[in-house]
C-alpha cells in the first residue's frame, strides 16, 4: 500500500514559468515541515512573512506577479464559498484541463485527433475486435471505437474518477469535523465550514494534477484496469501512443494494433461480466470505510485552538494530524481488490497475447514492454496510488496471467471465461500463489447442479398443482 494514500505528500512541481517564473519560485524558499495536502511553496508577498513557504495555496496560485493578484484572490474566494461535496470537482478539472494544456515534461502539446488519426484507431479497434473472436468466448464490448485527445480523455474519464475518490474523500473530510467535542462544534460552525470547503479544494487541486498529469502519459480508457471510460467505448490516445512506441523500434501500426487489442479485451470483459465492475468499485468503497484519521495531534492542540489564528491550524495541518492509518477493514478491501485487478489484467494479458502471438512479430516485445511499464511502477499505478493508496503488485500480474493460460490449455477457452460467471468461481490470492493447484483441482459440474435444482422446482410444481385440484375436489364433494 502507498505511503501516502489520496496524495498526503508532496506531489510533481509544475513547469516553470520561463525565465521569469524560475526567478519568482526561487524567491519563496522550500524550507519548513512539510505539508500534508502537498502544496508547495509560493512566494506571495507579505504571507507569513517568510516569503510564503508552505503556503497551502501555492499550488493554485503558483509564482505570479502583483497584476495576477486579483485573478488569485477571485479564485480563493471561489474555492472558500464552495458547498459542495467532499471534493471541488470543478476546480480538479479546471486544473487538470490546465495541467494538459501546458504539455508533458518532453514539451509535447495536447493537439486536435485528426480524421486521418480516426480512421487509423477505428480500424484497429475493428481488427483488435476480430482477433479476439478465436480466442474468447466473450463477445465484443465496444460498440464504439474513438479517438481523444488528452483533454477529451480528461472530460470522459472524471465522472469514473469522481466515483472513486469520493468515498475516500468523504471519510477523511467527516474525520476533520469529528475530532472536535460537541461544545466546540456548536461554536465553530463556521470554522469547521471553512475546513469543508479548503478540503474540497486540497482535495480537488490534488486530484486535478493527478489526472492531468496521467492523461499525458496514458494510450487508452483502461490503463489502470478499471473502466475510465463510458461502456461501449474503446478509446485510444493517438498523441500519447506515439509517444509509447517512438524508442521501441517497433512499427506504429503495430504499436496501435497491439494497445487496440488490449482497450477492446478490456471492453468485453467489462461488458459481459456485469458484477465486476461493481466488485471492484465496492473494494474502493469498503477501503474508505475502513480508514481510521489519526487524529492525536488534533485532540492534544483542540483546547488550545484559536479559530482566529490561522497560523496555528496552518502549523496543526503541517503537522499531519489527518494523515490516515493502516487497519484490518482497510487490508481486507485492498486485498481485495488488488486480487480483483490482477485477475483481470492477467486474463487481458493471457488472451491479447494469444490473439497477437501469431500475427504479429512484435508480440513478445510489446508484452514485456506492458510488463516492465507495470513493474516499474508506471503512471497509472502511481497515479491510482496517489489518489486510494493502491499499488498493483507485478507479481501478482504475472501470476495471474499464468494461471489463465494454464486454464486455457486444461479447460479450454469456454472453461476458462466461465470462471467469470459468479466471483465465487475465482481464483484467489491463495490460488495466484499456486497456479497448478488451481488448474488441476476437481471442477464442480455447475451444469449437474442447474439441472438438479430445476428438476426440483418442476417437481415442487407439480405437486402444488396437484393439491390444489384435490382440495377443489375435496370442497365440491362436501357440497
Amino acid at each position: 500500500m502507498s505511503d501516502t494514500p489520496f496524495g498526503f505528500g508532496l506531489p510533481p512541481e509544475e513547469p516553470d514559468n520561463g525565465d521569469e517564473g524560475k526567478k519568482k519560485g526561487n524567491q519563496g524558499g522550500q524550507g519548513g515541515p512539510a505539508n500534508p495536502f502537498g502544496f508547495p511553496g509560493m512566494g506571495l508577498p507579505g504571507a507569513g512573512g517568510t516569503g510564503g513557504a508552505d503556503n497551502p495555496f501555492a499550488a493554485m496560485f503558483g509564482s505570479m506577479n502583483p497584476n495576477d493578484l486579483g485573478a488569485a484572490f477571485q479564485q480563493l474566494g471561489q474555492m472558500l464559498s464552495y458547498e459542495g461535496g467532499p471534493v471541488n470537482w470543478g476546480m480538479a478539472k479546471d486544473i487538470a484541463r490546465r495541467t494538459v494544456a501546458q504539455g508533458t515534461a518532453d514539451g509535447v502539446k495536447d493537439t486536435s485527433v485528426g480524421i486521418a488519426e480516426r480512421s487509423a484507431v477505428e480500424e484497429a479497434v475493428r481488427l483488435a475486435d476480430h482477433w479476439l473472436d478465436g480466442v474468447t468466448s466473450l463477445p465484443s464490448g465496444a460498440t464504439t471505437a474513438v479517438a481523444w485527445s488528452r483533454a477529451e480523455w480528461v472530460e470522459a474519464t472524471l465522472p469514473v474518477w469522481k466515483e472513486l475518490v469520493d468515498p475516500v474523500a468523504e471519510r477523511v473530510g467527516a474525520a476533520m469535523g469529528s475530532v472536535l467535542p460537541e461544545e466546540m462544534q456548536a461554536m465553530a460552525g463556521p470554522l469547521l465550514g471553512m475546513m469543508r470547503s479548503m478540503g474540497g479544494a486540497m482535495f480537488g487541486q490534488q486530484i486535478g494534477q493527478a489526472v492531468g498529469v496521467l492523461a499525458g502519459e496514458v494510450v487508452g480508457s483502461t490503463d489502470i484496469g478499471l473502466p475510465l471510460g463510458p461502456a461501449g467505448k474503446a478509446a485510444l490516445l493517438p498523441l500519447n501512443i506515439e509517444a509509447f512506441g517512438k524508442d521501441l523500434g517497433v512499427p506504429s501500426d503495430e504499436v496501435r494494433l497491439y494497445l487496440a487489442l488490449r482497450e477492446a479485451a478490456h471492453a468485453r470483459l467489462f461488458a459481459h461480466v456485469p458484477w465486476l465492475r461493481s466488485h471492484l468499485f465496492g473494494a474502493v468503497e469498503g477501503y474508505a470505510r475502513g480508514i481510521k484519521v489519526d487524529t492525536s495531534k488534533l485532540e492534544d492542540v483542540v483546547g488550545q485552538l484559536d479559530p482566529s489564528n490561522p497560523e496555528q491550524l496552518q502549523e496543526a495541518l503541517q503537522g499531519g494530524m489527518f494523515q490516515p492509518q493502516d487497519t484490518p477493514e482497510q487490508k481486507a478491501a485492498l486485498a481485495r481488490l488488488e486480487t480483483a485487478l490482477a485477475l483481470v489484467e492477467g486474463w487481458v494479458d493471457a488472451v491479447v497475447h494469444e490473439a497477437a502471438k501469431p500475427r504479429l512479430t512484435s508480440a513478445d516485445a510489446m508484452r514485456e514492454t506492458m510488463r516492465r511499464r507495470r513493474a516499474s511502477g508506471g503512471p497509472a499505478e502511481q497515479t491510482f496510488a496517489t489518489l486510494i493508496g493502491l499499488e498493483l503488485r507485478p507479481r501478482r500480474l504475472r501470476d495471474a496471467s499464468r494461471l489463465w493460460a494454464s486454464l486455457t490449455d486444461a479447460r479450454g477457452v469456454d472453461g476458462r471465461d466461465g470462471l467469470w460467471e459468479h466471483p465465487d468461481m475465482l481464483p484467489t490470492a491463495s490460488d495466484l500463489d499456486d497456479p497448478d493447484g488451481f488448474v488441476h483441482r476437481e471442477q464442480l459440474d455447475f451444469s449437474e447442479i442447474d439441472k438438479m435444482l430445476g428438476e426440483a422446482a418442476e417437481k415442487r410444481g407439480r405437486q402444488g398443482d396437484g393439491n390444489g385440484d384435490g382440495e377443489k375436489n375435496e370442497g365440491e364433494e362436501n357440497k
